[in-house]
């Protein structure tokens, strides 16, 4: 079980939930995404705060909001070098691409929310690809001064 959430890339959970809750919308409305956008702005919760003012959380926040937790545990796992990490940074660049695609192509992922989703996507990449570089260098330099 290790092995597959090794591989697996966290950051697919918000972008899945998004394409599942986003599609459906769509398929059930006029398709070009204004309810997915209106339904991102919805508020779900009101918070008073002890300065008189209200926090509202909308679902967009909760969206981001997941995402940048499965963003940190992505960047913890990233620091691993092995097989499991190699083929995680190939699905999350997969990922990337077809968050890029998407959010390109259709109305409904043309937004904000989605937007940084698919930045943390990037940044998902980026950092697996970084670490193992970095990391790679070091068994380089290491294994020359014998």
């Amino acid at each position: 079980m290790g092995a597959i959430f090794n591989v697996f890339p966290l950051i697919l959970i918000p972008v899945l939930t998004y394409n599942i809750w986003a599609f459906g919308a769509t398929a059930t409305s006029d398709g070009d995404g204004a309810s997915v956008r209106q339904h991102l702005a919805d508020v779900w919760v009101r918070i008073p705060m002890a300065s008189g003012a209200e926090w509202t959380i909308s679902f967009g926040d909760v969206m981001v909001l997941l995402a940048l937790i499965l963003l940190f545990v992505e960047l913890l796992k990233s620091t691993s070098t092995g097989t499991a990490a190699i083929f995680n940074h190939a699905l999350s660049m997969l990922v990337f691409i077809i968050c890029l695609v998407e959010f390109l192509l259709h109305p409904a992922f043309a937004t904000s929310v989605f937007f940084v989703i698919l930045v943390m996507a990037l940044l998902d990449v980026l950092a697996g690809v970084v670490v193992t570089i970095i990391s790679a260098r070091r068994d380089v330099e290491f294994a020359g001064q014998h």
